[in-house]
């Protein structure tokens, strides 16, 4: 437990049974009214940000998130097995928590995994990661060839945006946070 007024960005709390991590966090005082902490909270499940006001002295529950290294396996239904390398055990990790970074998942990848207890709040996947391109959509003769890109499709699924000169079965480096071709390998 801690008090609204020891609330620093970076912390993370339990609030009406969601886990969130504080973004923001100011005391803000009024002439004639009583202070209050106002913060921005993200909610690591669904990624969405909200503004909460706190009492001053107000308690509110820490909790302690784990980090720990996981390794896709395989989709099973709507949801995702990992193993988790430290402990060499399977993780079923809903397709909640990988949302759209399931079309950068491939067997064998790594990734960094927040957990409280035994469930997974979110996932971080590489920032760079080399995938095949398996296939190129045929561009439009009317095309300015100087600007143009054209469509990849990875062995993952995702598609992304590549240069002219990128075919099928070249290996391609990606950054996934921003879904963006950065080079041929």
């Amino acid at each position: 437990m801690s008090k609204t007024n020891q609330i620093t960005p970076g912390m993370t709390i339990s609030l009406e049974d969601q886990i969130y991590r504080v973004e923001s966090s100011v005391k803000v005082t009024v002439a004639k009214g009583v202070p209050f902490v106002k913060t921005k909270l993200r909610n690591l499940m669904t990624e969405e940000i909200i503004e909460k006001n706190f009492k001053v002295d107000q308690e509110v529950d820490n909790v302690a998130l784990s980090e720990r290294r996981l390794e896709f396996l395989y989709p099973e239904g709507k949801d995702f097995f990992f193993l988790d390398i430290d402990e060499l055990e399977n993780v079923l990790v809903p397709s909640t928590v990988i949302g759209e970074k399931v079309q950068f998942l491939k067997e064998g990848i790594q990734l960094k995994a927040m957990f409280y207890g035994n469930t997974v709040f979110s996932i971080e996947l590489p920032q760079f990661l080399e995938l095949m391109v398996v296939k190129v959509e045929a561009m439009e003769a009317s095309v300015a060839v100087s600007s143009a890109n054209k469509i990849g499709v990875l062995e993952t699924g995702a598609k992304i945006e590549v240069p002219l000169f990128i075919e099928s079965g070249d290996v391609v480096k990606v950054d996934t946070s921003a879904a963006e071709f950065v080079q041929r390998i």
